[in-house]
């Protein structure tokens, strides 16, 4: 018989598989699990095999992220952060430093404030002028869909008072007219494109430095979420290919490639030639990503009635739909007949409905194609399009650290929703309960990373170390072996790898060692729990 190269013993192991759950061993062999059960395995343990002794703690599948920005991500981690604090006094003192510590720089540029932070939501661009008043300054907030820029950045893009608004954004004004330095979604590319783009080595740099950060936190493959131009920002795809090719990328990536909501249909064959271009190794790009719509904070989620003032009265405005609902159902057609799976960033209730119907005329004219199309974030569903999800086979991809009690949740979205629509956010559990496959993703740099924190949200609808013992929406928490399975098999299948997300024989060994066991621990302890050891393919990525 022969023998293993890596043997787990002393469980538990939590498997993912439902014909066994539960296990204390496991054996893999090059990149592969070729044994899961009990006793039996230590079989075979032979003189070169290293055998990580559990002695409690947990062997889980890898996890995998469905919706990330990790280059993104990577790079501003080397810019302004200014994603540790809500202090406007940090904010001051973050700033100021990286500016006189980077005397050199043409632009002072980063982001990870959070518009609860500041009345409205809204910075100014004074704010900036005080701090660095000779360069332009260019700082995304904590969600991406939004910008602040002090009054240079605004001067050299020629931004004033007789500006107009773009169709996919708005550049937030004073009561005459002048803008603040806020710009919401598509105005921030006004000033974003002056930006210098970086290089590929650049942005391979950020991307190695986010995949040590992923796999630390047990993340072992991803689908990033926008590779193409986007606000101003470079296409990320140089960086994966070029760690493709050289062998420093040791996730499992897939890559959604960005539907440019200015143009149409023309664009498909361009995707198709992009999709052969970026495939190679553990990198391939068979995603399309279509952003239906904008975020509730700023109002420019795509809602099916207006929302509501400070007083509660209904407003004018209902958000924004990106691209037009009609054009959309015949792209995402044509888009499944070619099986790309279509990615859809749709927040508001419109924007699900809107999706959910391109969807629909997709299955209609092209029968089921398998192709594994997905809705991320989903903060607010019509109860009467809850059910469509198992129908049309749409996988609900949630982002679970957003469904608790925060500022930006009880401050600029519950008031503004109102009561009825504030109920419908985040159904995760009316989503389970109706038969739809949960995936699950951070939308990292908007929000953390970790997945042990996500799961922590998902089963408690908290906050990690939240104290006030106030529940968001409890009727929606989901268990922690379904939580769990989001992160792992579902995420999985929606990034199409489908020899990853459980551990059974023959499937890839891309495991997570967790320092103890969370099946057995009070739910409201999950997020204290840390990732030990981390394997891709057999191989230790994270560790001792």
């Amino acid at each position: 018989m022969s023998t293993a190269d890596l043997v787990f013993t002393g469980g538990p192991v939590f498997t993912g598989d439902p014909a066994r759950t539960r296990a204390t061993s496991l054996a893999v062999t090059g990149e592969r699990i070729v044994a899961v059960g009990h006793d039996e395995v230590r079989e075979l343990v032979g003189p070169s095999t290293e055998v990580v002794d559990l002695t409690g703690r947990l062997l889980i599948p890898g996890f995998q992220d469905a919706h990330i920005h990790a280059v993104y991500g990577g790079v501003e981690l080397a810019e302004c952060d200014l994603s540790g604090t809500t202090g406007i006094d940090d904010y001051r003192r973050i700033i100021a430093d990286f500016a006189a510590a980077h005397a050199d720089h043409e632009w002072i540029t980063g982001g990870g404030w959070s518009m609860e932070s500041f009345e409205g939501g809204l910075p100014t661009r004074q704010l900036l002028d005080a701090l660095v008043p000779d360069r332009p300054v260019l700082l995304v907030n904590r969600d991406h869909h939004g910008s602040w820029a002090n009054s240079r950045a605004l001067e050299l893009a020629g931004i004033t008072a007789d500006t107009p608004d773009p169709a996919d954004g708005r550049i937030e004004r004073d009561a005459d007219g002048n803008p603040t330095g806020v710009l919401q979604e598509g105005a921030a590319v006004l000033v974003s494109r002056l930006v210098p783009p970086g290089t590929t080595a650049d942005r391979v740099a950020g991307l190695l430095r986010a995949q040590t950060l992923l796999h630390s936190l047990g993340i072992t493959g991803w689908q990033d979420a926008i590779l193409g131009e986007f606000a101003g920002r470079p296409d990320p795809s140089d960086a994966y290919l070029a760690a493709a090719h050289d062998g420093t990328l040791t996730a499992r990536v897939t890559g959604a490639l960005w539907w440019d909501r200015a143009r149409g249909a023309e664009q498909i064959p361009e995707l198709v030639e992009r999709r052969a271009k970026l495939s190679h190794g553990r990198f391939r790009a068979g995603s399309v990503k279509i952003m239906q719509d904008g975020i509730a904070e700023n109002f420019t989620a795509a809602l099916t009635s207006p929302y509501l003032d400070g007083c509660g009265c209904a407003t004018a405005n209902s958000g924004m739909s990106f691209v037009d609902p009609q054009a959309l159902r015949g792209h995402v057609t044509a888009l499944d007949a070619l099986d790309f799976q279509v990615h859809f960033h749709a927040l508001g209730d419109r924007a699900v409905r809107e999706a959910l119907d391109a969807l629909e005329a997709a299955v209609a004219a092209n029968g089921r194609r398998g192709n594994r199309h997905h809705l991320a974030h989903l903060q607010v569903v019509h109860p009467d399009d809850i059910a469509r999800f198992a129908r049309l086979g749409a996988l609900a991809n949630i982002q679970p650290l957003w469904a608790a009690h925060e500022p930006q949740m009880d401050e600029l979205t519950i008031p503004f929703l109102g009561p009825e629509r504030a109920a419908w956010q985040y159904p995760f559990g009316a989503l389970v309960r109706a038969g739809a496959t949960l995936v699950a993703g951070s939308d990292w740099p908007v929000s953390s990373p970790d997945p042990l924190a996500g799961i922590h949200v998902a089963v408690n609808r908290a906050e990690p170390g939240a104290t006030d013992g106030r529940v968001f929406l409890p009727e929606q928490r989901i268990d922690l072996t379904t939580a769990l399975g989001a992160y792992t098999a579902g995420s999985a299948h929606a990034n199409g790898h489908d020899e990853a997300g459980s551990l059974r024989a023959g499937h890839l060994a891309d495991l997570v060692v967790l320092d103890r066991d969370i099946l057995s621990a009070p739910p409201e302890e999950i997020a204290d729990a840390r990732v030990e050891q981390t394997f891709v393919g057999g191989t230790r990525v994270h560790g001792a």
